[in-house]
């Protein structure tokens, strides 16, 4: 096991710079690598904080291993009510569109969920947010746009239950 190296503190800035560099060019490990090095002098770091949320969505298709837990636990450590409810709405949403593509039975239902769940933090963000600040409405209509572009993107059909008699 290796010792990690400590970064300067005057290097976060470029660091993060990093980060985000490399979740554009879509290598969201190297993001999150980058993210734990400047939470390690700057543990509530905030722009570490949520690029680390969004490198770890980035890989919830390629991955399952804790990583949407792991997210949901460093987006509830924002300091803000908004970012709290718009990234936890991200990660939800991102989740919910893994599920989808995989196809499974019960994935479309699953997605639906987990979708409306996501709907549900971002009308949250949206009245804690500022009068100049809609991102709250545009990740709520992606949502709902996706929910009606994707039939099979559905709540999971209720069965009616009956009892059945017992047969000897």
């Amino acid at each position: 096991m290796y010792e990690l190296k400590p970064l300067h503190p005057q290097a976060l800035p470029a660091a993060l710079e990093k980060a985000h560099r490399y979740r554009l060019l879509n290598e969201p490990v190297e993001a999150e690598s980058i993210c734990l090095d400047v939470l390690d002098v700057e543990p509530e770091n905030e722009q570490a904080l949520v690029t680390l949320v969004l490198a770890l969505s980035d890989q919830l298709g390629r991955h399952v291993g804790g990583l949407f837990e792991r997210a949901r636990a460093v987006a509830a450590r924002l300091a803000d009510e908004y970012d709290r409810e718009y990234y936890g709405g991200v990660l939800c949403e991102r989740w919910g569109k893994a599920q989808f593509r995989r196809g499974t039975p019960g994935s479309g239902s699953m997605a639906y969920d987990w979708l409306v769940q996501a709907m549900g933090h971002f009308d949250r963000a949206q009245a804690l947010s500022p009068p100049d600040n809609d991102d709250a409405i545009l990740r709520w209509n992606a949502c709902a746009r996706f929910i009606d572009r994707h039939p099979q993107v559905a709540p999971e059909p209720e069965v009616p239950w009956s009892p059945q008699p017992f047969l000897e």
